[in-house]
């Protein structure tokens, strides 16, 4: 079987011209990025901002394995499968980060038979966006400390500050440091931290934000250091908000490419889902609601963290209403849950089988509490047995949920007409009573134990000293209306990453809890998760290279 990067290289592609105009978009509505990606216009969505929405599909996932999900894969290939049904359907996706790309989890465009293209674009520099997050970030944090340096008259206390700098890359050295070493021209000496840009509460209010206006005023709310009397500094204080609005200004517009069936996908945005919201922007799924009948779209890693987010804090915050749900697990990443090694995934076990599959059970039972109908899809291998289809189909049917086989890895849109038949007839059939799983009146800590106990399964959550002082701040300043980030593992329920199927008995540790002012919702970190990852002991950079014509290899 050939690489996922080399089924794009030798695929055809079409002028994005046309693709776009299967959603009615005219050439003078698009903003070109060459041939195959293209900007969707401020004029465009004047235009069809009336229009009634589509139906809205929400692809989600079993808790990630070595032995692999194929959630994007799935999303792109029930996309491709809704257009040789002819369904006017469009997917719109996140953007990959370069972080995993270089890393251990590879690209972000789907795989083997179902991916969009150009996939090596997609994958490293696209069309600008992350960067320009990037510049906006480091901008910010340039002003903060030229304030300090030259004369500081809003008083910051360097003790407290707490915007970080960014960069798109897995460096876990530049998770602490120290700036302003040198002599007193270098700047004052603090302590200093990077996250990685897609934890930026930057990408948030991108990913958040309505339009132009909207994106400005929540970046002037950003909270970026306390003075010494304890008071918020905002990025407005700083009066950085209008140059960090022009970094960004072709950055909130959407982008479209294509699939390699020339199905059009609207692609922008990028948060990871256990350290962000992971969900992409509120304003390419707007559009692709108005452009299409069904629009199919994915949030990130399992549905303990993506869904949940997408549900609470997107549903929420933009009035959005999912019609369904797409459960995606695998046979080898429900035997890994059982229990199984990696090496011992391809012959049948139905024992271990029952044992994994636990963690689906969790994850069918979470949706429904949103009140959204569910499908489960399994993405198929060769070395999966009917027998272990037969058991998946006969639970998931139990528990009230569609069942559906897809085999788009291999076979494009064919593989998933069972999948998409399926949701078609739940869309028809089922009716989505959709509601967040909690009230904002909610205090912020019953947010988080409502979370970590209904979500996670947890028994209780413990809080780190410092985590309480900074909930009572929070809630002092006027933001325990908000709804809860949680940065967890996506390896686990619990916020163990060791802990497998589905754990009981279990506390959630919150250690650091801060305000996303911008962005619109609060931030709890729980146990050891990094809010800057590293990279892995052999890197996916060091098989990474440009061939004698030009030709990138080694990307997956």
């Amino acid at each position: 079987m050939k690489t996922d990067i080399q089924i794009a290289q030798e695929a055809t592609m079409i002028h994005i011209r046309e693709v776009a105009e299967k959603l009615g978009i005219q050439e003078e509505e698009l903003e070109f990025y060459g041939k195959y990606k293209a900007k969707l216009s401020d004029e465009l969505w004047d235009k069809i901002k009336d229009y009634p929405d589509g139906k809205l599909v929400l692809v989600t996932a079993i808790n990630p394995t070595p032995a692999g999900e194929g959630k994007t894969t799935i999303t792109v290939g029930l996309g491709e499968a809704m257009a040789r049904l002819d369904q006017k359907a469009v997917i719109a996706l996140r953007e990959p980060s370069l972080g995993p790309c270089f890393g251990i989890k590879g690209g972000a465009a789907g795989g083997g038979y179902a991916q969009v293209v150009p996939m090596e674009d997609l994958n490293l520099h696209f069309t600008g966006d992350f960067h320009a997050i990037t510049s906006a970030n480091n901008l910010l944090a340039a002003l903060l400390d030229n304030h300090i340096q030259q004369g500081n008259a809003l008083q910051i206390d360097p003790r407290q500050v707490v915007w970080k700098r960014c960069l798109d890359m897995n460096d876990r050295n530049l998770r602490n440091i120290v700036v302003g070493l040198g002599s007193k021209m270098d700047g004052m000496v603090r302590e200093d931290h990077f996250v990685i840009t897609v934890a930026s509460e930057i990408m948030a209010i991108l990913c958040l934000a309505d339009d132009i206006h909207d994106l400005r005023n929540r970046l002037g709310r950003i909270i970026v250091a306390y003075n010494f009397n304890g008071e918020p500094v905002t990025a407005d204080d700083l009066q950085a908000t209008g140059a960090m609005t022009a970094l960004l200004k072709d950055a909130i517009k959407p982008n479209i490419i294509q699939t390699l069936e020339h199905t059009p996908a609207i692609v922008h945005g990028g948060p990871f889902a256990n350290i962000a919201h992971g969900c992409n922007s509120v304003r390419a799924t707007k559009m692709a609601l108005k452009l299409s009948d069904i629009t199919i779209t994915e949030a990130g890693f399992g549905a303990d963290l993506g869904a949940e987010k997408f549900f609470d804090i997107k549903c929420r915050k933009a009035g959005l209403k999912p019609d369904a749900v797409v459960l995606v697990a695998t046979v080898r990443a429900l035997k890994y849950n059982g229990g199984v090694s990696r090496a011992e995934l391809e012959k049948e076990n139905l024992d271990a089988l029952a044992k994994g599959i636990v963690n689906l059970e969790k994850h069918i039972e979470n949706i429904q509490k949103y009140g959204v109908p569910v499908v489960v899809t399994l993405n198929s291998f060769v070395s999966d047995t009917e027998a272990e289809y037969e058991y998946i189909r006969r639970f998931c049917e139990e528990r009230g949920c569609e069942f559906a086989l897809a085999q788009v890895w291999a076979k494009g849109g064919e593989g998933g007409i069972a999948l998409a038949e399926k949701v078609l007839e739940t869309l028809e059939t089922k009716e989505s009573r959709f509601k967040p799983l909690y009230e904002d009146a909610l205090s912020l800590e019953e947010k988080i134990e409502t979370i970590a106990k209904e979500i996670y399964g947890a028994k209780g959550v413990v809080y780190e000293p410092a985590a309480k002082k900074q909930l009572a701040k929070i809630t002092e300043m006027g933001f325990g209306s908000l709804p809860v980030c949680m940065a967890k593992t996506q390896y686990s329920l619990s916020d163990d990453a060791s802990k497998l199927g589905r754990p009981e008995n279990f506390d959630v540790k919150i250690r650091e809890v801060y305000v996303s002012a911008g962005a619109g919702f609060i931030v709890a970190i729980t146990g050891t998760i990094m809010t800057m990852p590293g990279l892995p002991k052999v890197p996916a950079a060091n098989g990474i290279d440009v061939s004698e014509n030009g030709q990138i290899t080694g990307l997956f």
